[in-house]
């Protein structure tokens, strides 16, 4: 399939986007998103509020990787727009876990009784608001938020035991654009 290839992405009013060096910046008002966009053989535009992918030879792996880039994009987009939104809760059965916002990272402290408190990183760009057993999480950049949520899902998983009884911890409830 040696064909030309284009895609365009329409920027909506109010957002502002530059491409140089193979990073891609999108900024409204004060929030910026900053993204490094690298495929080969494939020029990046950005003129009248359009975003354009050209490759003069194209294949059936190019066109995959554009259109991933291009999802990326969207994503970008829609988040300086909206902020993206994850709801967690935090699940106790057999002791009450203590749950601390520290700096760039959340102290889950008593989490089945343990003496020392498990950790879950929090990425840049992102706010957590903790409401007693409710977590959430937003952001404008939607891998940011969701790799929070996945490192506070992550940081209370249990191994060694059986998950029927022991069903103690943090977990997604709902995600941007769906409830779990």
């Amino acid at each position: 399939m040696k064909n030309k290839i284009i895609k365009e992405i329409d920027i909506p009013e109010g957002i502002n986007c530059e491409y140089s060096n193979y990073f891609l910046k999108c900024e409204k008002d004060s929030v910026f998103i900053k993204r490094k966009i690298t495929i080969p053989e494939v020029e990046i535009q950005v003129k009248n509020n359009k975003l354009k992918f050209e490759c003069k030879k194209g294949n059936k792996s190019t066109y995959k990787t554009i259109m991933s880039f291009a999802a990326h994009i969207e994503n970008m987009l829609s988040g300086l727009q909206k902020n993206f939104i994850y709801k967690l809760e935090a699940c106790n059965v057999h002791f009450p876990m203590v749950l601390k916002l520290e700096g760039d990272k959340i102290s889950i402290g008593n989490f089945l009784g343990e003496k020392t408190s498990r950790y879950a990183k929090i990425l840049p760009n992102v706010e957590v608001k903790i409401n007693g057993q409710q977590i959430i999480i937003s952001s404008s950049d939607k891998e940011a938020a969701g790799q929070t949520a996945a490192n506070l899902e992550k940081s209370t998983k249990i191994k060694g035991r059986d998950r029927r009884i022991y069903q103690d911890g943090i977990f997604i409830t709902q995600k941007p654009g769906r409830e779990l």
